[in-house]
């Protein structure tokens, strides 16, 4: 595999917090869009691959967190750039889902309606704050500042952990919901 190598430098830096910033603000803003974009009916199986690739990138996260604490640096390292190539393939079928498609509403009662909102209100935040963490993550490991990495994904694994499961669970839980 090629090793991808950054330079440490104020530049890269600022790259990384302006993504962070920029990334979660494109994503609102073409989810926002009321027009909705007629993409063909293609797009109505994209929540089930969303689904599928939180579950592999809850995977991947995990075999990752082995093979560091197993010490096999290269292992770990597979895991993590497939982790964000997952993560990225999921933004982008994400969105393409969301403009070309009306929201599916919950169609739960009782205790299950506000477990699951909890769990979606949650998994959405997260999600949102995550990419900041996920990105310097990245960066610190590409540009050699492990004692930094290590330092961040102290946090960054969690969350980013957190985020994948419970986007699996709301998927199970809205599934039978969506329309064919």
């Amino acid at each position: 595999m090629a090793s991808i190598k950054l330079e440490k430098n104020k530049k890269n830096e600022k790259l990384v917090n302006v993504l962070a910033i920029a990334i979660p603000l494109a994503v609102a803003l073409l989810i926002g869009i009321r027009t909705k974009i007629d993409l063909g009916s293609w797009t109505k199986i994209l929540p089930h691959i969303i689904g599928i690739l939180n579950t592999t990138t809850s995977i991947t996260l995990m075999l990752g967190f082995i093979f560091v604490k197993s010490n096999n640096i290269a292992g770990h390292t597979r895991m993590m750039y497939l982790s964000f190539i997952q993560g990225s393939l999921f933004l982008v079928l994400y969105i393409l889902y969301h403009i070309s498609n009306p929201s599916t509403p919950f169609g739960g009662e009782g205790l299950i309606r506000p477990i699951y909102y909890t769990l979606l209100i949650s998994h959405i935040g997260l999600s949102i704050g995550v990419v900041w963490f996920v990105l310097k993550a990245v960066y610190f490991a590409l540009s050699n500042q492990i004692e930094e990495h290590k330092k961040i994904v102290k946090w960054t694994f969690p969350l980013w952990l957190y985020v994948s499961v419970s986007g699996v669970i709301v998927y199970l839980m809205i599934s039978p919901y969506y329309s064919n």
